[in-house]
């Protein structure tokens, strides 16, 4: 009788060490190319300078490329337009499991050199998934504008 209870609760607690089903499902989803379409600023008016994880400017990011391997919860992406620093860039992502829900949970991303080291003292952004299809993604980035809440999405296209 104890053996049995010893395999079931090393059973359980091998289970809920894993990742949570719908962070699994999205990071098969995540693997492969996308397209950042666009960059809005939903419930705000007006002209804004906005610069993206620490990089460029968020004219750079429309049409840009990405690409997530979600074996190894590694990517790239190369910025766009004419007056951007073109180049490959780099970075770690990972789902934060701990806050998962159905289809709403936060994605981490990390800026790193093309080695995988850290290019921001291992500081990232937490951006939430709101959205993720087979097609379709879109991300949401709350910062603080003049002390309220400012929202950046994006929306991608899997290509």
């Amino acid at each position: 009788m104890k053996k049995i209870i010893f395999i079931l609760t090393t059973a359980l607690l091998i289970a809920s060490c894993g990742p949570s089903k719908v962070a699994t499902e999205a990071r098969k989803t995540f693997k492969g190319d996308w397209m950042l379409n666009t960059v809005t600023y939903p419930n705000s008016q007006g002209t804004f300078d906005v610069t993206l994880f620490n990089d460029a400017s968020a004219d750079c990011f429309k049409g840009s490329s990405w690409s997530f391997v979600s074996n190894n919860n590694t990517g790239t992406y190369t910025t766009a337009g004419a007056n951007c620093t073109a180049g490959e860039r780099y970075f770690v992502w990972s789902i934060d499991d701990q806050n998962s829900a159905m289809n709403n949970f936060d994605f981490l991303l990390k800026p790193t050199d093309s080695k995988w080291n850290s290019t921001t003292g291992n500081q990232g952004f937490r951006i939430n998934l709101v959205s993720l299809t087979e097609t379709t993604m879109t991300w949401e980035q709350t910062v603080t504008l003049e002390g309220s809440p400012f929202v950046i999405r994006m929306n991608f296209t899997k290509l």
